[in-house]
């Protein structure tokens, strides 16, 4: 009798953590999840980032908090929202890439973003898909039809490939992007 009360005390315990992590997650009883995201300086101007909930016109959505996973450069994290709003635990110290997933049950997404950091002042700013195909395949294509411009163009996508590489653009983290454009053209 007493192991039976034992289990139903923890089963009822288990219960109420599941039912306020499940709250904590929820906007007037329906399950919310995070479609779109906005990438800004954390207010503080600590050389932290700041997550912020957004809808599809990229217009935050304030009255959103729990905890969400989101997977920053390849190390999953979770983030407290808390209206709407969370912050990157880890400090910029360079200018670099960094590439912000989050996934739900609709899918996921993706984006990819170049901080440039200045002094104690950073700006994110966001990268398309477009900009990392159309760029390397222009040089490409004018060294095709000017075939003076081969050597130019040869020595623009080494020194193209070195900065992305040096400032932590990956190539995997190269063709996740291109791929979460071509889903969502789709």
């Amino acid at each position: 009798m007493r192991l039976i009360k034992l289990a139903l005390f923890s089963l009822s315990i288990l219960l109420i953590c599941e039912s306020a992590y499940t709250q904590s997650n929820t906007i007037a009883g329906t399950e919310i999840t995070i479609n779109n995201f906005i990438v800004k300086e954390n207010l503080y101007k600590n050389n932290q980032l700041a997550i912020i909930a957004a809808d599809s016109v990229d217009k935050p959505i304030e009255n959103l908090s729990g905890t969400f996973k989101f997977s920053i450069n390849g190390f999953e994290q979770e983030l407290k929202f808390n209206n709407g709003a969370a912050v990157v635990p880890q400090p910029i110290s360079k200018s670099t890439f960094i590439y912000v997933r989050h996934e739900n049950e609709s899918g996921n997404r993706g984006k990819l973003y170049y901080v440039i950091k200045k002094y104690d002042m950073i700006n994110p700013i966001k990268i398309s898909w477009l900009v990392l195909v159309l760029v390397p395949a222009l040089i490409i294509l004018l060294a095709m039809m000017f075939r003076k411009f081969i050597i130019i163009a040869g020595i623009l996508l080494i020194v193209m490939f070195y900065f992305n590489t040096s400032n932590g653009l990956k190539i995997s983290t190269f063709f996740d992007t291109v791929f979460d454009g071509l889903k969502n053209l789709f």
